[in-house]
C-alpha cells in the first residue's frame, strides 16, 4: 500500500512531538505536515530538537485537506473549534488527543460519530471508524486496572485510587506547579475526586458493568519526575489473588500491549514504550491492583498510533516496537 498522509495539528507540545518520533520511524506513514501557528516557518526540529539530523520538515500554518489521517493535539476544548474553523475531506480520519469527543454527550460533531479509542475495549469498532477519541492519560491507566473486574461483574464496592504523574503530564506551558523549581523534589495532590477523566472512566466500566453504581475515588498527584503514571487502585475483591491473576490474564490474553506481571512492577519498565503493566496483590479481602504507563505514549500518542493502525488495517504493533529506557 502506498503510504499513509499524515497531517498533525499543535506540533509543538509534547504529544505533537511524540508522535512525530514515532510516524518518522513508521514504515507506513509520511508526515505531510505539522500546524503550528506560533511556529510557522520554523524547523519542526528547532522546537523537537532531537529530531536535529531527522526531519527537516518545517510547521506550516496551512493545512493539506486531503491527507489520509489528522492528528489533532490541541488543547482540551480546542479541537470543536478548529474543526468548526476547518474543513477536511470525507476520507480523512481525524483522531482527537483531547477530551472534546471522549464521552457519549459529546460524541457526534458536524456528522461525525467519534469512537472511544481504548483498544482494548474497543478494537473491533476503531477497525471500522473514521474518527477517534484517544483516551486521556489517567484514564489509560485506571480503565485498564479495572475492566476485567468489571467485565465479570465483580466491581460492587468503591474503588480508591492514588496514581501519580510525571510533570509532562501538564503540557508545556509554565505555571506555578510546573516551573523545575518547584516541581523538583516536591510532591502535591491535585483536583481531588473531581479529575475530567473519570467521566471516561465510569463509562467504559459501565458499559462493561452496566449495574456498577459504586464511587470511583480518585487521587491525581503530581510527581518530581518527567513522564510515566504509576496508579494504585484497590477495592473489595471476595476471590483469591490467583483468581484475579486469571481473571486478567484471560481478558488480556490477545492484547498487544498490555500484559500482567506476576512479579512486582516499578515505572521504569514502562517509560518510552507503548506498554501497560499491570500486577495484583491480595490483602484480607481488598485486591491492590498496580498499573504503570507513559502517559506520552500508552496515554497519549503512541495509543493514538495504535489506533491509527488498526483503522487502516495494518498489525497494531506497527511503529511502536519501542526500546524502553531502563537504566
Amino acid at each position: 500500500m502506498e503510504k499513509i498522509e499524515v497531517g498533525i495539528i499543535g506540533g509543538a507540545g509534547y504529544t505533537a512531538g511524540e508522535l512525530v518520533r514515532l510516524l518518522v520511524s513508521h514504515p507506513k506513514t509520511n508526515i505531510n505536515f505539522v500546524f503550528s501557528t506560533s511556529n510557522a516557518g520554523n524547523k519542526i526540529s528547532h522546537i523537537h530538537q532531537d529530531l536535529v539530523g531527522t526531519l527537516d520538515l518545517k510547521f506550516t500554518d496551512t493545512v493539506n485537506p486531503n491527507v489520509d489521517v489528522l492528528f489533532l493535539c490541541l488543547g482540551h476544548g480546542n479541537s470543536v473549534k478548529f474543526l468548526e474553523n476547518n474543513t477536511f475531506s470525507d476520507s480523512t480520519k481525524i483522531i482527537d488527543l483531547g477530551n472534546d469527543f471522549r464521552l457519549e454527550k459529546d460524541k457526534v460533531f458536524d456528522g461525525k460519530n467519534f469512537v472511544y479509542g481504548l483498544p482494548e475495549l474497543q478494537k473491533e469498532a476503531i477497525k471500522s471508524a473514521n474518527y477517534i477519541a484517544n483516551p486521556g492519560c489517567f484514564a489509560t491507566a485506571i480503565q485498564l486496572a479495572l475492566l476485567p473486574l468489571a467485565d465479570k461483574d465483580l466491581l460492587n464496592n468503591d474503588v480508591h485510587i492514588n496514581a501519580v504523574t510525571g510533570a509532562t503530564g501538564a503540557g508545556t506551558s509554565l505555571s506555578a506547579t510546573t516551573h523545575y523549581t518547584w516541581r523538583d523534589n516536591n510532591f502535591s495532590y491535585y483536583k481531588p475526586f473531581t479529575h475530567q477523566h473519570l467521566g471516561e472512566i465510569n463509562q467504559s466500566v459501565n458499559q462493561l458493568q452496566n449495574d456498577f453504581s459504586s464511587d470511583i475515588l480518585f487521587m491525581p498527584n503530581r510527581g518530581n519526575f518527567s513522564r510515566g503514571i504509576f496508579a494504585t487502585l484497590y477495592t473489595d475483591f471476595e476471590g483469591t489473588v490467583e483468581e484475579a491473576i486469571s481473571i486478567y490474564k484471560d481478558f488480556y490474553k490477545d492484547a498487544k500491549f498490555t500484559f500482567v506481571s506476576d512479579a512486582t512492577i516499578h515505572l521504569k519498565q514502562v517509560v518510552n514504550t507503548n506498554k501497560c503493566i499491570i500486577h495484583l496483590h491480595k490483602h484480607n479481602n481488598k485486591l491492590l491492583i498496580t498499573s504503570i504507563i507513559d502517559n506520552l505514549l500508552k496515554g497519549a500518542s503512541g495509543q493514538a498510533i495504535q489506533n491509527m493502525n488498526l483503522m487502516f488495517g495494518l498489525e497494531e504493533t506497527e511503529g511502536l516496537k519501542l526500546k524502553g529506557t531502563y537504566f
